[in-house]
């Protein structure tokens, strides 16, 4: 593993880009302090570390419930179907509500812990208002996405929700920044009509891209009212991720589009205009691959379509799925290099 940076440095080369890294938020495990120190000490200053997601806890740690946990006047409890939503609290939407609670509280004693002037962001990472609503279910045991005033209250209430939990980070982050990751998994199937309905026989009408769009739009305008500094929205493979420019948000995560400069066109055009670009490039079975490697790999097509060196500065390496099946040594190999990858991108582009 490449030597870290002393917590709270910048690169003082302007001839190095400045390339960060992070990963998408599940963690293996159940014990959410070592968790969060594994990461604050893999994903330290430059890079972005943040209060992770441990499914393995439970139905109450599951990203579904825990976003569910952010709802404003809503609530989603176990049924033989799935969650229901409904607006009355259960036992599972409590419990999911008090360890979401302690997850923030054990995110402020780790960082009031820390020595050192580590400033770098801190990232929290929920559920998008549309994947949500395909989530969750209504009383009859249909997707809240098949109804068009059950989708509108997710969103809303998620919009309204949001800003609280961005607040709790935002103390517990001690004056760091923070940034949001709205995951949004199921947007493509939501936008083709391709979720099936209860039955199976049938599949759920699509939703028309303008609202799923102005949904996403209100959550983001929501989390930077609340003082989110940055909100990235994570795209499923093949998605236009236009629509994240769209849609307001200030990043986009996606699967690299491999070695093609063709495929990058439109991430190169989103980056050229401001957006940032969280690019999932490592895989979970590192095995013998290089660092160099991959930067080369990215560098090769960056430069192919023309882009400056400078602009990787709107780069965030990440991995290429989540974490929360992998065991210890394949877990820290993977964050070791997610920074290797980072700098060794900030290395080529310098170099070349």
């Amino acid at each position: 593993m490449s030597p870290a940076l002393p917590p709270g440095t910048r690169r003082a080369d302007p001839d190095v880009p400045h390339v960060t890294a992070t990963a998408l938020g599940s963690m293996p495990g159940t014990d959410v302090v070592e968790a969060v120190t594994v990461l604050r000490g893999e994903l330290g200053a430059p890079h972005l570390s943040f209060l992770p997601v441990l499914p393995a806890r439970g139905p109450a740690a599951d990203p579904v419930a825990r976003t569910a946990a952010v709802l404003d006047g809503l609530y989603a409890d176990h049924q033989p179907h799935g969650l229901r939503v409904s607006g009355t609290p259960g036992k599972e939407s409590r419990a999911a509500r008090a360890l979401l609670a302690s997850d923030v509280n054990v995110l402020a004693d780790v960082l009031g812990a820390e020595s050192g002037t580590d400033d770098a962001p801190v990232k929290t990472q929920l559920l998008g208002p549309l994947s949500l609503a395909a989530e969750l279910h209504l009383h009859a045991g249909e997707r809240a996405l098949r109804d068009h005033g059950a989708r509108r209250d997710i969103a809303a209430s998620l919009a309204s929700g949001i800003g609280e939990h961005v607040r709790a980070v935002r103390a517990a982050a001690a004056g760091r920044d923070v940034v949001v990751q709205l995951d949004e998994p199921l947007l493509d199937r939501v936008l083709a009509g391709s979720l099936p309905t209860m039955s199976g026989y049938r599949t759920l009408r699509a939703v028309p891209a303008a609202e799923a769009r102005s949904a996403l739009a209100a959550v983001a305008d929501a989390c930077r009212e609340a003082g989110a500094a940055e909100v990235a929205l994570r795209l499923p493979d093949g998605l236009d991720p236009r629509l994240a420019a769209d849609a307001g948000a200030d990043a986009v995560q996606v699967a690299s589009p491999g070695a093609s400069a063709r495929d990058w066109e439109p991430l190169a055009a989103l980056v050229e205009e401001g957006l940032g670009l969280w690019l999932g490039v490592v895989p979970l079975s590192p095995g013998a691959v290089r660092a160099r490697t991959l930067a080369e790999g990215v560098w090769g097509v960056w430069r192919d379509l023309g882009l400056p060196a400078a602009v990787l500065d709107r780069v965030r390496i990440t991995p290429l799925g989540e974490l929360d099946e992998l065991d210890p040594d394949r877990l820290r190999a993977v964050l070791g290099l997610l920074t290797e990858t980072a700098e060794a991108l900030a290395r080529t582009a310098a170099e070349a």
